[in-house]
């Protein structure tokens, strides 16, 4: 079974910059679109950044033009650029698919943005 290893979370201020990557142990993300998700404390999860079918990518209003997803298929990782981080981007990060197909969510990693 397909397991996804978030890391590169951590602490920093506001204005500061984090790279976040998703290890899958499979070669998934030419069967599957996928996307970074987070969950801030006592909320919903939402999808912040996707790849399309056709290849492009997508953000939520919320973080257009401070993310930006990429992958490298030889390492099977998918990767979050963060850069402007405010303290609502607080939240726990997971990687996961798209649509009906959902792995078993890993889990995660912790982004906390202090003012």
């Amino acid at each position: 079974q397909v397991q996804l290893v978030e890391s590169g979370g951590g602490s920093v201020q506001a204005g500061g910059s984090l790279r976040l990557s998703c290890a899958a142990s499979g070669s998934i993300f030419w069967a599957y679109v996928m996307g970074w998700y987070r969950q801030p404390p006592g909320k919903q999860r939402e999808l912040v950044a996707q790849f399309t079918r056709s290849g492009g990518t997508k953000y939520a209003d919320s973080v257009k033009g401070r993310f930006t997803i990429s992958r490298d298929n030889a390492k099977n990782t998918l990767y979050l650029q963060m850069n402007s981080l405010k303290p609502e981007d607080t939240a726990v990060y997971h990687c996961n698919s798209l649509g009906a197909v959902t792995f078993p969510w890993g889990q995660g990693t912790q982004v906390t943005v202090s003012s």
